[in-house]
């Protein structure tokens, strides 16, 4: 997926994300720096959608990094909390709003969930016979 960050966020769903849970609401502001100047986008998340602004309103959690920090999250490239861990962003606010931001950047080009790989590897192995075993 070769986005930078501003086009994956211009380009968001705004439909219903099923990996976001249904409970979980509250506002993340992205401070992208670049050159000397910072620009601000506003996410509001509520009922498994994600609203994407430009604004500088104050927000629940409030992530700040360096644009390239932010392209390679778009990537899939850099989880957040990796991210945070190596001091490459910084973050301010509800913490736990900052797993629904990787809920909200796509993983890697081909990733899969765990469980789909666990449940594929189920059905592999039933199909195929043990040894011993009649067909």
């Amino acid at each position: 997926m070769g986005a930078t960050a501003e086009q994956y966020l211009r380009q968001l769903d705004t439909g219903r994300r099923p990996d976001l849970p249904e409970t979980t609401a509250g506002t993340l502001r992205l401070d992208v720096r670049d050159d000397g100047s910072t620009d601000h986008w506003y996410l509001s998340i509520a009922d498994q959608h994600v609203r994407v602004t430009r604004a500088a309103d104050d927000a629940e959690l409030v992530v700040r990094a360096e644009r390239a920090v932010f392209d390679r999250m778009a990537r899939g490239e850099l989880h957040p909390g990796a991210g945070l861990l190596r001091n490459e962003l910084t973050v301010q606010g509800n913490m736990q709003l900052l797993i629904l931001l990787r809920r909200i950047f796509a993983g890697p080009d081909g990733a899969r969930h765990p469980r789909e790989l666990g449940r594929a590897a189920l059905v592999g192995r039933a199909a195929t016979p043990r040894q011993g075993e009649r067909q």
